[in-house]
């Protein structure tokens, strides 16, 4: 099971501490319990590693909890969690502020252990969900899902040609190969293959390949290098290559959601 880290963001020690004891006891080893004193200090630990959620104060010297929240969300490169804003102050001010900043929750000190924890769950909970849905809509290539919506009027043999590549997704599939699978001249299944999918054999091939390879590069910590082979590519220089020209990002940056910078091949 996935260690899930929690940040508590409060400049009142015995506040901060107490919500760390009682997530402590609550998340019996599953959940990193992190800390900061101030807005400041938290923007700098997000900077640093991934967060799953974080809890924060409202009422803080120099960046308040919603100011916080403000910077978080309008930086590209640091990776957004849910946020549980916690307030001494039952403020309606607040909570609209809140609503726009799509916080998750909104709770008033004293906080007791039932309501912490039950926000916390909720919390974690639309992590995982915004997760899944980010994941999905990075998958996604639109390309490929017309073609799949449209699998009922393709013929037999583009069917059996595109089961073929699923099949052999590992390996440099070409095109004399699984037109010879499909029991059809390669000069006709080239051009029933394009006339029925709206795309040549050679870029469906390489769009399944890609598709395996976000896939591979979003749910795994394999090397760039490594996914190169496993959906067929001889060397980590071309599948960058390829994928550049398709994603307009190296595997590197898709993985890590930032494009504007390269890293180097086979990382």
């Amino acid at each position: 099971m996935k260690i899930r880290t929690i940040l508590i963001v409060d400049d009142e020690p015995r506040s901060r501490e107490g919500m760390k004891k009682m997530l402590n006891a609550w998340a019996a080893g599953q959940c990193e319990l992190l800390t900061a004193e101030n807005g400041a200090a938290a923007l700098r630990l997000l900077e640093e590693q991934a967060v799953d959620l974080m809890i924060t104060d409202i009422r803080m010297p120099e960046i308040s909890g919603l100011g916080l929240v403000e910077r978080m969300n309008a930086s590209p490169l640091l990776r957004q969690p849910p946020v549980i804003l916690v307030s001494g102050h039952a403020e309606f001010e607040y909570a609209q502020q809140a609503i726009q900043l799509s916080v998750v929750n909104y709770l008033l000190k004293p906080v007791s252990r039932e309501k912490l924890i039950a926000a916390v769950e909720q919390a974690l909970k639309a992590g995982e969900e915004r997760n899944r849905v980010g994941l999905m809509r990075k998958l996604a290539d639109p390309r490929l899902m017309d073609v799949a919506e449209g699998e009922a009027a393709l013929s037999e043999p583009v069917r059996a040609a595109m089961r073929y590549v699923d099949a052999h997704i590992g390996e440099a599939v070409g095109l004399k190969e699984v037109a010879d699978a499909v029991h059809l001249n390669g000069s006709y299944f080239s051009a029933l293959f394009k006339e029925q999918s709206g795309m040549t054999f050679s870029e469906y091939v390489a769009r399944r390949k890609l598709h395996k390879a976000k896939e591979l590069l979003l749910t795994t910590s394999l090397p760039v290098a490594e996914i190169a082979e496993r959906i067929g590519y001889q060397t980590a220089k071309y599948f960058n290559k390829v994928f550049k020209e398709y994603e307009h990002a190296s595997p590197g940056r898709f993985r890590s959601g930032m494009h504007d910078a390269e890293p180097e091949i086979g990382t």
